[in-house]
């Protein structure tokens, strides 16, 4: 089902990204990684496009040339950082490049492919959100912003494009072990039922593209069993 079609995985280059691209990469699908580096693998369907996508209205134009190489079959948009603190510990510029990458790029990259989509009538999208999307917590304010904002924009596009043929499909996880909180105040537990294993997510995304025409999964919310958060030490 997934076998030739060439979709777009951005953050691709560790995490989650990564987990789901090599998910793909094992249903035979072609991967177009979009991201600042180049992950530590090769694989003869996989084709790196280095790209900073905190930057892409800049050079919106400059990817979209890589793009158009390609017949498109979907996009998994999954690129994202996180900061955790009080709001008045950051600075406007902070503010900015933060929306930026977890807000920005998910609607612009969008923007480039919608238009493709909806000329042949057919693709998918699926967004990497996460339980901060619908629920808050100290310290998050900005991170929920985003995602929030991302909640809502994917449930608009939804609406936007059924009559194409286009699914549209987002994904919430919790706690992930990943690098993700290598910088922030708050780390997975460290039990196996205290946190995500990317795969687990990979093993979704691959779950939902193989549903059959016509029927989409709207929203998808994923923690784990114990939701255990450890505050690291001198934070």
């Amino acid at each position: 089902m997934l076998s030739n079609k060439n979709i777009i995985v951005t953050g691709s280059s560790s995490g989650i990204g990564l987990s789901i691209t090599k998910a793909l990469l094992k249903n035979k699908a072609n991967v177009l990684g979009v991201s600042r580096r180049n992950p530590n693998f090769s694989h003869k369907n996989y084709y790196h496009i280095e790209f900073d996508l905190s930057n892409i209205e800049n050079e919106y134009e400059k990817l979209s040339s890589y793009i158009k190489e390609k017949p498109i079959s979907g996009l998994i948009s999954n690129a994202g950082s996180g900061k955790l603190d009080s709001l008045e510990n950051f600075s406007p510029k902070q503010i900015s490049e933060f929306i930026k990458l977890n807000l920005n790029s998910h609607i612009i990259i969008t923007r480039l492919l919608l238009p493709y989509f909806k000329t042949i009538n057919n693709g998918f999208l699926i967004y990497i959100g996460s339980e901060a999307s619908y629920k808050v917590g100290k310290y998050g304010s900005i991170y929920s912003a985003c995602k929030f904002g991302l909640r809502g924009f994917v449930k608009s596009i939804r609406i936007e494009t059924s009559l194409n043929n286009i699914k549209v499909t987002q994904i919430n996880p919790g706690i992930v072990k990943t690098p993700f909180y290598n910088n922030l105040k708050i780390s997975p537990g460290k039990e196996h039922d205290e946190f995500i294993e990317p795969n687990d997510i990979s093993d979704v995304i691959i779950d939902v593209l193989k549903m059959r025409r016509g029927t989409v999964i709207d929203e998808i919310n994923l923690t784990s069993q114990k939701q255990v958060v450890t505050f690291k030490r001198n934070e």
